[in-house]
């Protein structure tokens, strides 16, 4: 190798050369971030990123170093006043969470130990396998049953439905793939599912025409005569149902499916039951819905994420699988180079990688871990109670306006409205509607999202923030009648 002695005699690293000067740094930015979300109140929920910000980040790839200072000074400048907004107390875009700061510094923490969790005899595995237990303990699911930690509900969704369709008795899927079931698989999710259910179902290899989307009742749950009617057909016509998918929450209104007769569906016909809980599963923890959410304890699976309705920071979903066995063969793999050893690095818990797509993971759990030691699991179901309390009361909000219209009843978190001006087509309306939303959002004022509800467009706010106050609501009803009034 040319010059190889050379380097060799002046070898290089990335460690700083001044580690006071870093670590006199690192004090600045944790009091710049701590400043920053101690003080997010007063700053606007988002700002259009203009132009010449957008021009800096077209800039070429440094090729020599640069000032740590100057870099510092860059983030404060062109990415820190654009951020999503998810962190301040009036965003209840899609269903975000918005963080704490001791998550921040979990975090921080995390990265500094730059573990691989998903192999050997270190603290971050045992910590990661404590956090699918209360995970488990949070939903009452059975103490035997295997869960990994993933990025978010996609990735949780399509891990438990690769279990799903592997654990197909007496057929070899990753052997042979899906040509090793004759009949083309179909599975079972309503019309108001989450597209990522969609992407899955192309990826595990069933294809688009493979989900059976099932209408919904005038209450947006799935209508569980048409799905066992679907079903009958399909088996008539020499398809493979082998799995239904009920909603613990709904993205669009917060429904949540009869989970109970799915349940008894799926053991008639012998067919896996998921349960998608991005947000809603973690209700449970409320009296008042586990009941409705009981069901949770029969799934053969279930995906929910952490970020979401635990407010941790981003990203943390899980996945829970009822059989360990089914969980496992569906991912293990075990060449030469990840032998399990009795002793050294390479003994410990079983290797995470045996249940889950990714062999490189980072230390995600220590967030969960560390937060859920910080609060109590007593307190984030009161900021659960708490966010439910807020949606009724937009609700009661809204019904005392006669501008506002409500376009669904509350039936959890999601409040679903809409301004609306005699004399407007439903048409007109729709764009009035839109105009009002992102107006809301370009002046800084609130950052509610949207879905369209019975062809209706609907400004629609999904609380999974436990910095929002009831100051916050009121400032959208006003704020939305004024934007319809002058709009």
């Amino acid at each position: 190798m040319k010059d190889s002695k050379e380097l060799l005699k002046n070898e290089n690293t990335l460690d700083p050369k001044n580690w006071s000067e870093m670590r006199e740094l690192g004090h600045r930015m944790i009091d710049d971030m701590m400043d920053y979300l101690q003080n997010i109140r007063k700053q606007p929920v988002w700002k259009k990123i203009p132009d010449r910000v957008k021009n800096f980040y077209d800039n070429d790839i440094p090729l020599d170093p640069q000032n740590i200072e100057e870099i510092c000074r860059e983030f404060k400048e062109f990415i820190l006043p654009y951020n999503k907004g998810n962190v301040h107390p009036r965003h209840w875009s899609w269903v975000e969470g918005n963080g704490t700061p001791f998550g921040v510094l979990a975090d921080m923490l995390a990265s500094a130990m730059n573990a691989n969790v998903t192999i050997g005899d270190h603290a971050a595995m045992y910590i990661d396998r404590q956090v699918i237990q209360w995970c488990k303990q949070m939903l009452n699911y059975p103490k035997s049953a295997t869960g990994i930690l993933v990025s978010g509900g996609s990735i949780a969704n399509i891990t438990a439905l690769i279990v799903a369709r592997n654990n197909l008795e007496g057929k070899n899927i990753r052997k042979e793939g899906i040509r090793a079931v004759d009949s083309p698989m179909v599975l079972y999710c309503s019309t108001e599912t989450h597209s990522c259910i969609q992407k899955a179902a192309e990826v595990i290899g069933i294809g688009t025409n493979g989900v059976r989307k099932i209408a919904v009742d005038d209450d947006f749950r799935i209508n569980i005569e048409e799905l066992k009617r679907t079903i009958e057909i399909d088996l008539s016509e020499g398809y493979y149902p082998f799995c239904i998918i009920g909603n613990a929450g709904t993205v669009n209104t917060g429904a949540i499916d009869d989970l109970d007769s799915i349940y008894e569906i799926c053991r008639q016909y012998n067919l896996w039951f998921h349960i998608l809980g991005a947000f809603g599963a973690l209700a449970k923890l409320a009296p008042e819905y586990a009941k409705e959410l009981k069901a949770i304890e029969q799934a053969d699976s279930v995906a929910f994420d952490l970020h979401k309705w635990m407010y941790m920071p981003y990203e943390v979903g899980c996945t829970l699988i009822k059989n360990p066995d089914a969980h496992r063969s569906a991912f293990a793999v075990i060449p030469d180079y990840l032998l399990h050893h009795e002793r050294g690095l390479a003994s410990g818990p079983e290797p995470i990688n045996n249940y889950g797509m990714e062999l490189s993971r980072g230390f995600k759990a220590l967030k969960v871990w560390m937060s859920l030691k910080e609060h109590g699991l007593k307190k984030y179901v009161t900021l659960i109670h708490q966010n439910i309390a807020q949606a009724f009361y937009l609700e009661e909000l809204i019904k005392e306006r006669q501008e506002l219209e409500l376009l669904t009843p509350v039936t959890m978190n999601i409040v679903c409205y809409r301004y609306i001006k005699p004399g407007l087509s439903c048409d007109q309306l729709n764009t009035l509607n839109k105009e009002i939303l992102m107006n809301l959002q370009e002046r800084g004022i609130a950052s509610p999202s949207y879905t369209i509800l019975n062809g209706k467009y609907s400004i629609r706010v999904a609380i999974t923030n436990h910095r929002s106050r009831k100051e916050d609501f009121e400032v959208l009803v006003k704020e939305t009648i004024k934007l319809g009034e002058e709009l």
